[in-house]
């Protein structure tokens, strides 16, 4: 076997990392928290709510940061938009725990802290899977889910796009 078909294993010379490089905002970065679980209402219109914090510098985002309330059904519904107007694949949000909802529990059954709490790890899981997708970003209901108060379900699907402006004459 010759030389030449050794393949080359040296590392790449990097110039030296000062602290600026090391300790700065990191070059593209996207941090989504769910957090503050709240239960609200009573009887059959009682509902968990939870805090969605968006962190960024993507120039996809109109806003640096967002924080807003959602619920389950909200989630339902940007897996169902995004499934049905993009061509990513949709992860799986946590269950619906059907069990949980019926009647005369011996616990508080879908308002359980423990279950609240499984539930808010699945959905931060399944909210920056899809964030974290380059196609979904580009989505109008993606946008709308994390940086606007209220979701406008009657919205137009569509892709959102970055607005170049002309350079200064």
């Amino acid at each position: 076997m010759s030389d030449t078909a050794v393949a080359d294993t040296r590392r790449l010379n990097s110039k030296p990392q000062d602290l600026t490089d090391a300790y700065g905002p990191p070059s593209n970065f996207l941090e989504i928290d769910i957090f503050n679980p709240q239960t609200v209402g009573v009887g059959r219109a009682r509902f968990t709510t939870y805090e969605v914090r968006m962190r960024t510098n993507l120039p996809i985002f109109k806003l640096k940061e967002s924080c807003v309330r959602r619920r389950y059904s909200d989630f339902e519904w940007l897996k169902n938009e995004l499934e049905r107007d993009s061509k990513i694949v949709v992860p799986p949000l946590p269950g619906k725990a059907l069990k949980r909802q019926l009647p005369f529990r011996g616990d508080e059954g879908i308002f359980e802290e423990s279950f609240i709490e499984e539930r808010r790890q699945g959905l931060e899981q399944f909210i920056n899977k899809i964030a974290g997708h380059p196609l979904a970003q580009n989505e109008r209901c993606l946008h709308m889910f994390l940086q606007e108060e209220a979701i406008d379900r009657n919205y137009v699907p569509g892709k959102r796009t970055l607005i170049q402006f002309p350079a200064p004459t």
